[in-house]
């Protein structure tokens, strides 16, 4: 178990060089000039000299990223071009507003993909399976910020059953904090929740087919028994990688949902960043949410272990 962690984490740390080295690249090759936008547009050429060697731009591109990764390793994320402050401090006040979407959003899709995954497995050709799979398809098909756009013309502001945009932090008010997110959660978790509903279905099918199901059953055990304790529990290492990696899904792409109902979260930073030709912000915002997506690996690779004993007998015996 232990080797198998250390393997796990050796890993995440190269991927996690390897995409600092693809996101500092890949900023720099976004097009405009950082040293432009931080001086004006009526800078004169002294003037943008001074600015790009303030900035470091002026240095070989390898030095930068050099420098680039050594103020990272300490916790110093650059300053922003746009306002002067810390980048760190930018991120620290969106990353929150964020996290409580992707939460809520994520546990949204959790429990309508696996009651529905169960439902639709459990009734197989009859009207709860088509019903599930008609669900899927339009959760999938249907671009998210559409169904923001009708949400907010239709749910908040013609009928103002919910606020039309606007955050509300859950240590002044928790309900007013709910009231806020809940309806962009639903929004982005539709298509989580049609991925958990898919896997779900596929696991649970293989599952109430499988000798131990029939086994239960034979003991007397109540069909309600057998399919939400016995089967459902076997198909949870599946689900695990799957609830696992969507949650880094959704913080990667809240940052459409975000802006449509003007949450101040990681995506209207960025957004607002890119348009501004805010480097140091996109390049930390990226950076942030991919470490968050190789922890949230390296998580489900440990609870892997929990979930199923016998992936700990593996790893023991290797």
């Amino acid at each position: 178990m232990i080797r198998r962690l250390a393997s796990r984490l050796a890993q995440a740390v190269v991927t996690l060089l390897l995409a600092s080295l693809v996101i500092f690249l890949g900023v720099r090759a976004l097009p405009g000039d950082p040293a432009l936008a931080a001086a004006g547009e009526e800078a004169d050429p002294a003037t943008l000299a001074t600015v790009r060697a303030q900035l470091g731009l002026d240095q070989p591109l390898v030095v930068q990223y050099l420098r680039f990764l050594g103020r990272t390793v300490t916790g110093d994320l650059g300053t922003s071009t746009r306002t002067g402050e810390p980048v760190s401090d930018a991120i620290l006040s969106a990353l929150p507003v964020t996290l409580q979407l992707s939460v809520l959003a994520l546990l949204v899709a959790v429990a309508v993909g696996i009651v529905a995954g169960v439902l639709a497995a459990r009734y197989r050709g009859r009207w709860p399976e088509w019903l599930a799979s008609v669900f899927s398809l339009a959760a999938l098909s249907v671009p998210v910020f559409w169904l923001g756009l009708l949400a907010v013309l239709y749910l908040a502001v013609g009928l103002g059953a919910f606020p039309a945009s606007g955050y509300v932090s859950p240590l002044t008010d928790p309900l007013r904090a709910l009231h806020h997110l809940i309806l962009p959660a639903v929004i982005v978790g539709l298509p989580t929740a049609a991925v958990v509903l898919r896997q779900t279905r596929a696991s649970m099918l293989g599952a109430l087919d499988s000798d131990f199901v029939r086994t239960a059953r034979a003991t007397g055990l109540s069909e309600n028994r057998v399919v939400w304790t016995v089967a459902l529990r076997n198909s949870l290492v599946v689900l695990t990688t799957i609830v696992g990696l969507q949650l880094g899904t959704l913080i990667a792409g809240a940052a459409v949902t975000e802006r449509i109902f003007g949450l101040p979260g990681l995506g209207k930073l960025t957004l607002d960043s890119v348009f501004s030709r805010d480097y140091p912000v996109v390049q930390a915002v990226v950076l942030v949410v991919t470490a968050a997506y190789v922890v949230i690996n390296l998580l489900v690779d440990v609870l892997y272990s929990v979930v199923d004993p016998r992936i700990r007998v593996a790893g023991a015996a290797a």
